[in-house]
């Protein structure tokens, strides 16, 4: 049976001159002495970013063309039916989040977030809102709404930065 000990090691964080505690911790156990001689495990603190670097923005103009792209190619000469919309609707969510998730890169600490409502265009007025937290500084969005004779599609794009 192992006993996993914890052990505070001091450091100093050179940016505020004051000290930290990190923990390590290793194995004790009355089994084979190789296990025992490994040496500590180190576990690292967690790293928090509360804003992005200077060259992670969100790619608002980007965002936007690729959901006017992919508007276009999948409801250019589509006519409104409620079951083919509902999973037209699906495709172009999931077309979009891959598509921008792609253009972030790997290295993103956004979280995406794409809304797409698709109704019949019967010439009613139709508004679409939607509230969430946001932190104007680098949360960002793209929106982008399309019409032909029997439908109208609206799109938006929300990139919530997250530490």
């Amino acid at each position: 049976q192992k006993k996993v000990l914890t052990k505070l090691l001091s450091g100093t964080d050179l940016r505020r001159g004051s000290r930290i505690n990190s923990l390590t911790s290793e194995s004790c156990s009355s089994g084979p002495p190789e296990e025992a001689n490994k040496g500590p495990q180190i576990v690292y603190e967690n790293t928090f970013q509360l804003s992005p670097k200077d060259n992670q923005i969100f790619p608002t103009k980007k965002a936007e063309d690729i959901l006017k792209n992919t508007f276009l190619t999948h409801l250019l000469d589509t006519k409104y039916n409620g079951e083919t919309c509902k999973n037209l609707t699906i495709q172009i969510t999931e077309s979009v989040k891959t598509q921008v998730k792609a253009e972030l890169g790997c290295n993103n600490r956004f979280k995406i977030v794409v809304l797409v409502m698709i109704g019949a265009n019967y010439g009613q007025g139709a508004r679409v809102a939607s509230r969430c937290l946001w932190y104007p500084q680098h949360d960002r969005f793209a929106q982008y709404e399309y019409h032909n004779e029997s439908l109208f599609a609206v799109g938006v794009v929300y990139g919530v930065y997250y530490e």
